[in-house]
């Protein structure tokens, strides 16, 4: 008997996390004989720069595709609408194919699993992705002493513990996070039922023995930078919880008195908005380098990193983060400089002597006296062990196989 399973994802597969955290679990459990249609929302200038890429790896494995267009404009009214097009391509989808299992990517989808369970009688799984309704007002997305945010977050709140209860399994990025929902009234008999699976990296891409010199040598080329100078390097979008003005002092504080020091950003943000900060605090733009890249071309970049930094805002939501970054830099071996307060990262760089961890409540004053431990072996030891690909997908295979069989 075919096992056919409804993938809900509110992220993009031509976002740089649809291809790092969806796709290749997908792709792992095709093999296990799961048939998946997949239901993503794409944001129209990466849907037009990336579908072909996306179509053909959906196609090589047999991956039913339904990208439906992300919509922004108005807030809270465009994800209503949303939700109603994910529902109604749901339904439609679950009458041809009768689903064995609805798997439901963070909140937004969750309450299409929800729906599922209790007029379908599918089960769900509520693979969370972290506290999205406290992240909307930690990030300051949603202004509590605005009325309607404020019935949108309670609304949610309320929903979560719906999620928790009726879903037959619970992922979360993070052991902090299980164990706060575990503190909650009612949900403390849950242990068994919520499994930790962090942003998980594919350690055979991200490996610093296949890197090419000559293209190691032409980038350094291409973006100024001499083979003995010193590289602070960052990865990632600049938003709502990267901490950009004080790792811009981290840099001016800490490393101007490196060799030829550059920190370098690879970024798909507006290079201005990096300068302008940068300018306001005294840093000569010389020492700033920032570049766009692809996701297969990360590794090459990182390549060039003498230490990696990112610091988030320890917000309370953030117990449930599990930042994709710091699995990759750990597989290729990069030092890590990182703020404690956020999900396991720094439980990790600890445990592994990836590098330093900065107590949130010193980060504008921190100074880093000495050389900090670091062990690159054990660094991209811990990265296969606690991050690998194989660790996730085996997780994935065994919540998948008990939820079915039951």
């Amino acid at each position: 008997m075919e096992k056919h399973i409804l993938y809900l994802s509110y992220d993009g597969m031509t976002d740089p996390l649809g291809q790092s955290q969806v796709l290749p679990y997908i792709i792992g459990l095709t093999k296990s004989g799961y048939n998946f249609h997949l239901v993503s929302f794409e944001k129209p200038e990466r849907f037009i720069e990336n579908r072909k890429t996306i179509e053909a790896i959906c196609r090589e494995h047999n991956i039913d595709w339904h990208p439906l267009k992300y919509t922004k404009r108005p807030p809270l009214f465009s994800t209503v609408w949303d939700v109603i097009k994910m529902k109604k391509i749901a339904k439609n989808l679950h009458k041809e194919h009768d689903f064995s299992l609805v798997h439901c990517r963070s909140y937004i989808s969750a309450l299409i699993g929800l729906n599922f369970k209790r007029n379908y009688n599918v089960p769900f799984l509520f693979d969370m992705r972290g506290f999205w309704a406290d992240e909307r007002v930690d990030g300051g997305l949603w202004n509590l002493k605005n009325p309607i945010y404020n019935l949108v977050y309670q609304y949610f709140k309320r929903k979560e513990i719906q999620f928790f209860k009726n879903s037959e399994h619970v992922i979360s990025l993070t052991s902090n996070g299980k164990n706060e929902i575990l503190s909650w009234n009612g949900l403390e008999g849950l242990g068994e039922k919520i499994s930790v699976i962090p942003c998980c990296v594919d350690t055979e891409k991200f490996n610093p023995e296949t890197i090419d010199k000559a293209n190691q040598d032409h980038l350094r080329g291409q973006l100024n930078i001499g083979s003995k100078q010193y590289v602070l390097g960052y990865v990632g979008s600049i938003g709502t919880w990267y901490m950009l003005d004080e790792m811009l002092l981290f840099f001016k504080r800490n490393c101007i008195n490196k060799r030829n020091p550059i920190f370098l950003f690879v970024t798909k943000e507006e290079p201005s908005s990096i300068f302008s900060k940068a300018k306001k605090i005294g840093l000569d733009e010389k020492l700033i380098r920032v570049a766009s890249a692809m996701h297969h071309e990360v590794p090459l970049y990182m390549s060039l990193f003498t230490a990696s930094i990112f610091f988030i805002l320890p917000a309370y939501s953030k117990k449930a983060s599990s930042p994709t970054k710091q699995g990759e830099l750990m597989s290729m071996g990069v030092p890590l400089i990182c703020n404690d307060g956020v999900g396991d990262t720094a439980d990790l760089v600890l445990k592994y002597n990836s590098g330093c961890v900065v107590p949130s409540e010193e980060i504008n004053q921190f100074m880093i006296e000495e050389e900090f431990v670091f062990d690159s072996n054990k660094t991209k030891e811990g990265a296969k062990e606690y991050f690998g690909l194989d660790f996730g997908l085996n997780t994935f295979i065994g919540v998948y196989n008990k939820i079915i069989a039951r």
